[in-house]
């Protein structure tokens, strides 16, 4: 299994957020490629990181921040979401260094133009499915829609994306245990890989994930908290947790 720490960015800060919620961010780091720096060393293949900031306004944001990374980083896989609305910014985030974007609200509202980048870049483009009871949240989760996670994973994997990106939002920053049964059933629906997110709170939650057939996961709170040491970064990437 591959264990992909993320790094949250809000006004060129490292932060995490519970549930999305803006107004009471939790400071993690003032330097984010230390941090990145931190994470290759233990032994990262790829690492996960928000524009808070770009989520929540609809527009990029924290370039410097996401350049630190990627210098400290070098040769890993990057991977970024938050505020990628239109294909010019997906382009601009590629052309920077970061290998795959991530969009959320773009897949449900508009689904030609992620089907556009995919056919530019089959390789570089994640859609990630949030979810809250059953039903996909948009605009930095601030909006919630009637379409049903399952309907979005399956269109994104038509479409031949890199990965689906599903996240429990009931569960991000809770440290309560991942959706693991949701996870799963999307991972049977579609041929993309499925990344877990949310609510991963130790090596115990990343082993009911790769026994239900889940091949990536991304780690958060547990690994700034240290209820996950480093060393599981590498461990799992190498099958001996």
């Amino acid at each position: 299994m591959i264990v992909v720490p993320a790094i949250d960015l809000l006004d060129g800060r490292v932060v995490r957020l519970r549930q999305g919620n803006y107004d009471a961010p939790r400071w993690i780091d003032d330097d984010p490629g230390r941090l990145a720096r931190r994470f290759a060393q233990a032994g990262a293949s790829r690492l996960h990181v928000v524009d808070l900031d770009g989520a929540r306004d609809g527009r990029p944001s924290n370039l410097e921040a996401v350049r630190r990374i990627l210098d400290a980083a070098s040769g890993l896989l990057v991977q970024l979401g938050g505020g990628i609305r239109t294909a010019e910014v997906a382009r601009q985030w590629w052309e920077h260094g970061v290998e795959r974007v991530v969009l959320g609200t773009a897949a449900v509202e508009r689904p030609d133009l992620v089907r556009a980048l995919v056919g530019e870049r089959p390789h570089g483009v994640v859609v990630a499915v949030d979810g809250r009871a059953g039903r996909v949240a948009t605009a930095g989760w601030r909006r919630q829609s009637e379409k049903p996670i399952e309907a979005l994973a399956r269109e994104a994997d038509g479409w031949g994306v890199a990965a689906i990106l599903y996240t429990c939002i009931d569960r991000d920053g809770e440290a309560n245990g991942p959706d693991v049964e949701t996870t799963a059933a999307l991972q049977r629906e579609v041929r993309a890989t499925v990344i877990a997110s949310g609510g991963i709170r130790n090596e115990e939650d990343l082993r009911r994930l790769r026994d239900a057939g889940i091949r990536e996961a991304i780690v958060g709170r547990a690994l700034y908290d240290g209820t996950m040491t480093l060393d599981a970064i590498g461990r799992f990437a190498a099958g001996r947790p």
